[in-house]
C-alpha cells in the first residue's frame, strides 16, 4: 500500500507541475503566457524529475501506466502489482489536474472565450488530426521512452561499486528527465507527446467534471490515442528489450 501511495503522490506532482506549465504558458493574464514550446518541454521534464525524486525510493516511480506495463512485460516488475500501480497513477493524475484548475482558476475565467486553449492545459490534442498517424506518433515516442528506461538498468549503464549502485542508471531521475525533454523537443510537436495515460486521460476526466466556465467538450473521440498509443509503445519497447538485453 505504501508503494501505491507514493505512486499516487508522485503522479499527482508530475501532473500538477506538467499541466501547470501548460496553463502558465497558455492562459490569459499569466505572467508567462506565450513563453512557448521550449518552456513547456523543460517544465514537463522537471515535473517528471520532481515526481521521480519523491516516489523513486519507495515505489520505483513509474508514474505512468505505460511504464508499469512495459516493465511487467519485460519481467522486471511483478504482474500482481500492475493494477494497483495503474489505479494509483490515474487517481494521482486526476487530483493533480484538479489542483492546477484551482491554482489558475482566475486565469481560466479570463480565458473562458478560448475553450480549446483551456482544454489544452489538461490534455493533449494533435496539431494535425489524423488519428492513426497520431497513434503512431505516440507509439514511437513512448517506445523510445520505455526502451531507454529499461536500458538504464542494463549492463554497462548500471553497476555496483563496493555493493553500492553506480553508473548512469543510478542517477535515477536525471537521465529520464533528459529523455522526456528530448522527446518533447524532437517528437512532441505532432501530438503534444502524452506518453502517459495518467497524464492525459485522468486530466481529461477532470476537465469533463470540473465546473470550468466556457469549456468545450473533452474531445473523447481523440482520447483513445494518448492511451492506446503509449500502452502499445511500451509493449513494443519491452519486446525490443528482450531481443537486445
Amino acid at each position: 500500500m505504501t508503494q501505491y501511495i507514493f505512486e499516487f503522490i508522485g503522479t499527482l506532482v508530475l501532473v500538477l507541475l506538467g499541466d501547470g506549465v501548460c496553463a502558465a504558458c497558455s492562459l490569459n493574464k499569466c505572467k508567462s503566457q506565450g513563453a512557448g514550446w521550449i518552456v513547456i518541454t523543460l517544465g514537463w521534464g522537471f515535473a517528471v524529475m520532481t515526481g521521480v525524486l519523491i516516489a523513486g525510493p519507495v515505489s520505483g516511480a513509474h508514474l505512468n501506466p505505460a511504464v508499469t506495463l512495459g516493465l511487467a512485460i519485460f519481467g522486471s516488475f511483478p504482474w500482481a502489482d500492475v493494477v494497483g500501480y495503474i489505479v494509483a497513477q490515474m487517481l494521482g493524475g486526476f487530483i493533480g489536474a484538479v489542483l492546477v484548475w484551482l491554482f489558475y482558476k482566475d486565469h481560466y475565467k479570463a480565458t473562458a472565450d478560448q475553450p480549446d486553449t483551456m482544454l489544452g492545459t489538461f490534455c493533449t490534442a494533435p496539431a494535425i488530426r489524423s488519428p492513426w498517424r497520431n497513434f503512431l506518433s505516440e507509439v514511437i515516442a513512448t517506445c523510445l521512452l520505455v526502451f531507454v528506461i529499461i536500458a538504464l538498468a542494463a549492463k554497462g549503464n548500471a553497476f555496483t561499486v563496493a555493493g553500492v549502485p553506480a553508473g548512469t542508471g543510478a542517477l535515477g531521475a536525471f537521465p529520464v528527465t533528459c529523455v522526456i525533454m528530448s522527446i518533447g523537443m524532437s517528437l512532441g510537436a505532432t501530438t503534444g507527446y502524452a506518453l502517459n495515460p495518467a497524464r492525459d486521460l485522468s486530466p481529461r476526466c477532470a476537465h469533463a467534471v470540473l465546473p470550468i466556465e466556457g469549456k468545450r467538450d473533452s474531445d473523447w473521440g481523440y482520447s483513445w490515442v494518448p492511451v492506446v498509443g503509449p500502452m502499445t509503445g511500451a509493449a513494443l519497447a519491452a519486446g525490443l528489450a528482450f531481443l537486445v538485453f
